[in-house]
């Protein structure tokens, strides 16, 4: 084929369509059942109820979704590609069987994971994340029964309780993280943002509604720990300088989102730590190429948080450029500005939404590595016994051999090393990623 893309969200589907609007072959493999990625998940299903409950940016999804299926390009639903090669070849698994293709070009619309919230008692029955909560009300329209409490930071998390409030879900509170003194340090980014001012007026929106709805939301909220012996049933805070203890049977956490760089990482693509959005990012030329990996693209959240319209622009321009459309350049130029001015809204959300330390570095009893359950506190005893870096500290204690593969404690493992011995996190460094990207047994690799 002459261009495979892999996932099927915002950047995937505008990237496929702009590939076969230049006349070339393309195949998406997505490992859900229908096109949409998480923000427009199971759109082609949702009940005019459903959408209604979402919202107007949810029910967006519709037309790319639409235009992904008349575009002619191959879509591969139920595709979990667990390995891609520097040669451009892509193995996945579909209905029990590992299949192969061979691509001219590669575009990596792998979106992003959320950022993990070591906290205490986060481990408990009952603490799920936001993006985890979205999906089952996208996916399947399941709403939690119970009273719920949403806490962390980020745009997500008033979205997802005004969508909860919508669905009749009882929401006890929002308790947001963010520091008030956040506020002063992102308001000289404030004009940057302001281009893109109906983003901002829609958060906005979001928060007067809920404020209406007599939801309590509580701000810069500090020391939040989960209280429960076999499940959880309250979160408690200090928030306005007094203590604070919500009842709940549902406690959702949320302190934004990092890109998914399993793939590209796995590829030995050079990466580097983005302090503006405390993560890793895949090195890209401007078109989303891999720097030293020519053929290969990373569009979305992937190659950094940049949300999902700009997300669709993101993937435009890396499927226009993958199908080598010399027509294209003017409109290159084009959507390469108006993701610039989208970036400049973004600096300001993440600098005004920069999790709190705490909540990123957590204290010595909070499990980090939920699967083989390292607590801190292990981890900064070998980093005082002489351990550089996450992979010899995987060796020392299986951090990140899981099953997540470190997606839920990578980026909490680099930076408390760093923070213990006073480094940056780029001398650090990060886990080393290898296939299988996902599970596969061994009668499927016999296939």
């Amino acid at each position: 084929v002459d261009i495979a893309v892999v996932g099927a969200g915002p950047g995937g589907m505008a990237a496929a369509v702009a590939a076969r609007s230049a006349g070339r072959s393309v195949v998406v493999l997505d490992e859900q059942p229908r096109p949409g990625g998480q923000i427009y998940r199971g759109i082609e299903n949702a009940t005019p109820a459903l959408r209604g409950v979402l919202g107007t940016d949810y029910a967006a999804g519709a037309a790319p979704v639409d235009a992904l299926r008349a575009s002619g390009a191959h879509y591969v639903p139920g595709a979990a590609v667990w390995q891609i090669t520097r040669e451009r070849e892509l193995h996945y698994l579909q209905d029990g069987a590992a299949r192969r293709l061979r691509a001219g070009r590669v575009i990596l619309c792998m979106g992003a994971i959320e950022r993990p919230m070591p906290m205490p008692g986060w481990t408990l029955p009952g603490v799920m994340t936001a993006g985890a909560a979205q999906i089952l009300l996208k996916s399947s329209a399941v709403a939690p029964a119970g009273p719920v409490a949403l806490a962390g930071c980020g745009p997500l998390l008033y979205l997802l309780a005004w969508q909860l409030r919508r669905a009749g879900v009882p929401v006890r509170a929002v308790i947001d993280t963010t520091d008030w003194r956040a506020y002063a340090r992102a308001l000289p980014l404030l004009p940057g943002a302001l281009r893109e001012w109906r983003l901002l007026a829609k958060g906005m929106r979001l928060l007067a509604a809920l404020r209406g709805d007599g939801t309590a939301v509580y701000g810069g909220a500090q020391a939040l720990a989960v209280e429960g012996d076999e499940a959880a049933r309250a979160i408690r805070f200090i928030a306005g300088g007094r203590a604070h203890r919500v009842d709940a049977s549902l406690i959702l956490l949320h302190q934004g989102v990092v890109p998914n760089t399993h793939a590209s990482m796995a590829l030995r693509a050079a990466h580097r730590w983005d302090d503006a959005q405390l993560c890793w990012v895949p090195v890209t030329h401007e078109t989303g190429e891999l720097a030293g990996l020519p053929g290969v693209f990373v569009a979305g959240d992937g190659a950094g948080i940049i949300g999902a319209q700009a997300c669709a622009v993101s993937g435009r321009i890396a499927g226009l450029a993958a199908a080598g459309n010399h027509a294209a350049p003017a409109e290159i130029a084009a959507l390469l500005a108006s993701l610039r001015r989208t970036r400049a809204a973004r600096r300001y959300l993440d600098r005004l939404f920069r999790p709190l330390p705490s909540l990123r570095v957590p204290a010595d009893d909070v499990i980090v590595c939920r699967c083989e359950e390292v607590t801190a506190g292990e981890l900064r005893r070998l980093v005082r016994a002489g351990c550089e870096g996450p992979n010899q500290m995987k060796d020392f204690t299986r951090c990140g051999m899981g099953p997540c593969q470190g997606r839920q404690c990578a980026v909490t493992v680099s930076e408390l090393i760093a923070a213990e011995r006073g480094v940056p996190v780029e001398q650090v460094g990060h886990l080393r990623i290898r296939p299988p990207l996902k599970p596969i047994t061994l009668g499927e690799l016999a296939t």
